[in-house]
């Protein structure tokens, strides 16, 4: 199965994406979070990213989700960290809705490539016409 990981600054907002993206697969076991820095303050840590790659990894790939910036270079980072012992990518997908449909495609069987592609669709996502 594909794993996916929530990279946040904020370990408050990647508990509540967190919960909403599990509201939709309840029986999902491949999401993790890696958010906020060890002493408990706001920032990313490439170190805390590259674990929670490595933890939800089953062979299938890893899906990453980045809430910023500087989410995305330490993101960057843990994943050439891991030089090539799992397959991840980061989504150029919003966080939120990014998360809701990575964590319904991989709880649903979809394979790597469909679960990034599904994922990145929500970048296109209209929110209001």
């Amino acid at each position: 199965m594909v794993g996916v990981v929530i990279v946040s600054h904020s370990p408050k907002i990647a508990e509540g994406i967190s919960d909403l993206a599990l509201q939709m697969a309840k029986d999902y076991k491949g999401l993790r979070t890696a958010a906020g820095l060890e002493d408990g303050t706001i920032g990313t840590d490439s170190v805390r990213i590259m674990n929670a790659i490595q933890d939800a990894d089953e062979g299938d790939g890893v899906v990453v989700l980045a809430d910023l910036g500087s989410g995305v270079i330490s993101a960057d980072m843990a994943i050439d960290m891991l030089e090539g012992s799992v397959k991840a990518k980061i989504a150029d997908a919003p966080i939120v809705e990014g998360a809701v449909v990575a964590v319904v495609e991989a709880s649903i069987g979809s394979d790597f490539d469909r679960v990034i592609a599904e994922t990145e669709k929500t970048r296109d996502f209209r929110k209001v016409s």
